[in-house]
């Protein structure tokens, strides 16, 4: 199996079908989508509808929750707070229930997602380093996991000790565990603009990461368009 593991889309829709055409290209047969389908950019019910009609295994992610609820956001970033709210306006009632519905944790075949941790998976903690990391592998019943939520594509390994390595193509090994965040393909975050996300191929135990440029320019004048803040478009071309 090739399965294209994917997510922290957040709404955009040029990035999403990249993704997807280039999955198709690489093989894939199977795909499971990370969460976060909502948010920030401006196509939330059409990148939604594209994922539930791929009938996918998705999990739910922190605005995923937050735009299928009615609970104040005062508490948010007010540019994050901004754009949920518009979001929730573009979502009919079926929509917003699909997304509740999601589960917070999965396993797929041998491995499992989440969108944040493992330990706590709907306090939305981040792992951002390998002591991070050493808490999750704790709650982590498979030899492979994969998250996301920081929009950093990072791998850490657990043998003797937890480690760090680059995020490029990784061998599943015997006698270690491992813990992949499969990147951001809506918003990247690593100074990289290009549209993330990884390949795993069961019957090799490789995990490949994808980088894919995408037409950026309507994303953001879509954003603009809909009167969503222009940090939002801005941020797109940093890769922050």
């Amino acid at each position: 199996m090739r399965i294209a593991l994917f997510g922290d889309i957040h709404a955009n829709l040029e990035a999403l079908n990249a993704v997807l055409e280039d999955a198709g290209n690489q093989g894939a047969t199977d795909y499971v989508c990370l969460g976060d389908v909502v948010g920030y950019n401006a196509d939330p019910a059409a990148c939604l509808e594209k994922i539930r009609e791929m009938a996918c295994p998705t999990v739910k992610g922190n605005h995923d929750e937050d735009a299928s609820g009615s609970h104040s956001l005062e508490t948010m970033n007010p540019v994050a707070a901004a754009a949920l709210e518009w979001t929730r306006q573009q979502l009919d009632d079926n929509q917003r229930d699909w997304l509740r519905r999601l589960r917070m944790v999965r396993q797929v075949e041998d491995f499992t997602v989440v969108h944040s941790t493992l330990d706590q998976p709907s306090n939305w903690n981040y792992v951002t380093n390998r002591f991070d990391a050493m808490a999750n592998f704790s709650y982590q019943f498979t030899q492979v996991g994969f998250h996301g939520h920081t929009h950093v594509p990072r791998v850490y390994i657990k043998a003797e000790r937890v480690q760090e390595v680059a995020a490029d193509s990784v061998v599943i090994e015997e006698g270690c565990k491992y813990f992949i965040n499969i990147g951001s393909v809506g918003q990247p975050r690593d100074g990289d603009w290009r549209a993330s996300y990884v390949i795993y191929d069961t019957q090799n135990q490789l995990v490949s990461f994808r980088r894919l440029t995408y037409d950026i320019e309507t994303t953001q004048q879509k954003i603009l368009d809909a009167g969503l803040p222009e940090m939002l478009a801005e941020r797109l071309a940093d890769g922050r």
